[in-house]
């Protein structure tokens, strides 16, 4: 199971990373604290203070197209926020 999927780049996170040294991530809805520390430590080479979690849970939607009513549902999904420890940074776009 790969517990990180992507790395949220939004400007609030931007903007708590560099207030509170705080990083969000979109992470396997199986994934618990643990793990998630576990997998932000190896993975980036930093020390987690903090982890905090929110479920998304899919919508269901619906439009009218030419073929009738379509409905479908959006995936879900977790988010997680993860606090660092002192003068630990994340940059994500050191590698483009």
């Amino acid at each position: 199971m790969e517990i990180i999927i992507k790395p949220l780049s939004t400007e609030k996170m931007t903007i708590q990373g560099e207030k509170f040294n705080r990083y969000g991530f979109v992470v396997d809805h199986r994934a618990n604290k643990i793990q998630i520390r576990e997998a932000v430590e190896a993975i980036y080479k930093v020390s987690v203070v903090k982890v905090n979690t929110t479920n998304y849970n899919g919508k269901t939607k619906s439009r009218s197209t030419k073929a009738g009513l379509v409905s479908g549902r959006t995936n879900r999904y977790k988010k997680a926020f993860v606090t660092l420890k002192g003068d630990d940074k994340i940059d994500f776009f050191s590698n483009i």
